[in-house]
């Protein structure tokens, strides 16, 4: 029989701890309050979450976090009277007016947070950042999310975003919500990694005609089948368009990679002279040589800029004198693939070391 993890004990066992001590005092809440019955008492708290924290974007790490930042947006709502919102004054003038209310609401907040804690807690995209757009013109996909389809084109449903289960631009990611295709209720799902990386190496990136990328995304996909947890490797993500589905688009990174943990974003470019640096001498002047390498050279550090103050992406560019051994390149690149987990949510265990 597995061994459960010792966290998971923690957590069920304060959960037990706080439900006894809401049961305890129940009785005495509703005589103080007047409220007719525990359902109605839990819902006057309990749909308040949203308004009162930004629980969509909000990277919550303990149950203590929680109850402050909840109270904290109980009394700004109270203080600036957002939305004229009757119900947050009322909750207010009970907490002020009887310390049976006061303590049940702590208890019931905390165990609010640990039957939610995973939600809570990691890193979640921000919204305008939680949708992707990959490939040519004609032959681009869409990776959301939690993606839906709104009749017209594709979206994602934002309320459901910090619900979702897998790590986020994980390869357990991509099997669980497919790639979508745009302005079709359609989608190219997954059974397996090595179904999907399959179709990212024999359709995605052959569709570049770059020799080094595909090579690379082989080196990736070989990564990934011999790992012992290839759900939790990161995405490498081919084409990624700077304009989204703009049919003229601006750019395309060949390969990027977003570390789910702490949403860091690292761009691939594997750029030959070849490609994105050699020059027409023919019957040209000097002047004219070095006008057009200046314009080159301009055009490829202004596209990595406009990644980085767009998308925060801080992108490696490997030259001829590193692609002549791609494997050397994959080597220095699998520090970013190597699963990781979260060092901010606070660890219920360690609390115990101190009883």
């Amino acid at each position: 029989m597995a061994t459960k993890d010792p966290e998971e004990l923690i957590k069920n066992q304060k959960e037990l701890d706080y439900t006894a001590k809401l049961k305890a005092l129940l009785p005495t809440v509703l005589l103080d309050t007047g409220i007719e019955s525990v359902s109605s008492l839990h819902g006057k708290i309990g749909h308040k979450n949203e308004h009162y924290i930004d629980v969509r974007n909000a990277e919550i790490y303990s149950a203590d976090h929680f109850v402050n930042l909840w109270y904290r947006g109980l009394i700004d709502h109270v203080k600036n009277n957002i939305g004229l919102n009757q119900s947050s004054k009322i909750i207010n003038e009970y907490i002020n007016t009887y310390p049976s209310y006061k303590e049940y609401l702590y208890y019931f907040l905390k165990r609010t947070y640990l039957r939610n804690q995973e939600a809570y807690s990691k890193k979640k995209p921000r919204i305008e950042e939680s949708e992707i757009w990959i490939g040519n013109n004609n032959a681009d996909y869409g990776l959301l999310v939690t993606p839906r389809f709104n009749g017209t084109n594709w979206e994602n449903d934002k309320s459901e975003i910090r619900h979702f289960k897998k790590k986020y631009w994980t390869i357990g990611h991509i099997l669980e919500t497919g790639l979508v295709i745009p302005y079709k209720n359609r989608k190219k799902e997954f059974g397996t990694a090595k179904e999907y990386l399959e179709f990212f190496e024999d359709v995605i990136v052959r569709d570049t005609g770059s020799i080094y990328n595909k090579a690379f995304a082989e080196l990736y996909s070989t990564f990934v089948i011999n790992h012992n947890d290839p759900e939790n490797i990161p995405l490498l993500i081919p084409e990624f368009r700077y304009k989204g589905l703009a049919q003229k688009h601006k750019h395309r990174l060949d390969f990027l990679i977003i570390e789910p943990t702490e949403m860091k974003k690292v761009g691939i470019e594997l750029s030959p002279w070849s490609s994105h640096g050699q020059l027409t001498i023919k019957d040209k002047k000097a002047h004219e040589i070095n006008s057009e390498a200046l314009q080159n050279f301009e055009k490829e550090t202004n596209r990595l800029r406009d990644y980085f103050w767009k998308y925060d992406i801080t992108t490696l560019i490997y030259t001829n004198s590193q692609l002549g051994s791609l494997e050397e390149v994959f080597d220095e690149f699998k520090k970013f693939l190597e699963p990781k987990n979260s060092s901010q949510n606070i660890k219920l265990s360690v609390f115990n070391e101190f009883n």
